[in-house]
């Protein structure tokens, strides 16, 4: 049987806020037949229970968007993502959802399809993106477009991943209605050095490409440490660190054979849950079980 596999994500990349995104090499894995009603079997990071999932969920408007009917689906899915933990698990189901659409269509939406109908659903273009095409991305949602930046060879990322959860919703209230100008022009000039750093390999760049003002700053009091810890994880060598998503991982990207060092930065941060050592990933694919 057919087996879907969609990457862990991690947006903003600091500065890049709802624009930047990478895929971790950490796989949602779908695996879906015809059946009389929705079935929906999971197992893996918390519990996801019922036909309203948003696996289900993406794959009924992915058929919509086609213009067909969206046929009942027994759906097994195995999931290594932790759930709200930054880590893009919300995208990764919806992407697949879609992706099995897609399928069941005979590939009719493509890749940029799957990408328009789920960042449609997500409603911010940065972890889809790079669920759908793999490594750093840049991405906009309204009109959908994203585009695929160069992968640096030799590096890896190293995770701190605290026990306890960040709800998405929780960390968008946290943000402010209005910033002073000299924020946004501090975020645009450091994100737009994530690209350039990137396509001319001076990684060094980085290390200024993840600052930012507009999010980070404002969602630290749900994330106790979370700056100090990206701020060791800098000192301690890494190319960038930033938060991942809306928390409360810390993400930080290393050069090969530096992850120790880094990971000993953060283990204060992360308490009782997890250091995590992931390749870039790659955009979602299919294989035969």
């Amino acid at each position: 049987m057919p087996r879907l596999f969609v990457p862990a994500t991690l947006a903003n990349l600091g500065s890049g806020f709802d624009a930047l995104g990478v895929a971790l090499d950490l796989y949602l894995q779908v695996e879906a037949e015809p059946a009389r009603e929705d079935v929906f079997l999971y197992e893996g990071e918390g519990q996801v229970e019922g036909p309203d999932n948003l696996i289900h969920e993406g794959y009924r408007a992915g058929m919509r968007a086609l213009g067909l009917s969206p046929e009942p689906l027994l759906i097994r899915a195995f999931n290594p993502i932790p759930l709200a933990r930054g880590m893009g698990s919300s995208s990764a189901a919806l992407v697949a959802g879609v992706a099995l659409a897609d399928r069941a269509s005979g590939g009719r939406l493509g890749r940029e399809g799957v990408f328009r109908v789920a960042a449609g659903l997500e409603g911010h273009p940065d972890n889809v993106a790079p669920a759908v095409y793999g490594g750093f991305v840049a991405a906009l949602a309204d009109p959908p477009l994203a585009i695929p930046l160069p992968r640096p060879e030799g590096v890896r990322f190293v995770l701190a991943v605290p026990p306890y959860e960040v709800p998405t919703p929780l960390a968008r209230k946290a943000l402010p209605e209005k910033v002073p100008l000299r924020d946004a022009i501090f975020n645009l000039a450091r994100s737009a050095l994530w690209p350039a750093a990137l396509f001319s390999g001076r990684l060094e760049a980085l290390k200024e490409a993840c600052q930012d003002r507009l999010h980070q700053p404002h969602r630290a009091h749900l994330m106790p440490g979370v700056l100090e810890a990206i701020g060791k994880a800098l000192a301690a060598g890494a190319l960038a660190a930033f938060i991942g998503g809306a928390g409360p991982t810390v993400a930080a990207l290393v050069r090969e054979g530096e992850e120790e060092g880094v990971a000993r930065a953060l283990e204060a941060y992360r308490g009782e849950g997890r250091i995590l050592v992931l390749e870039i990933g790659e955009g979602f694919f299919w294989k035969e079980s």
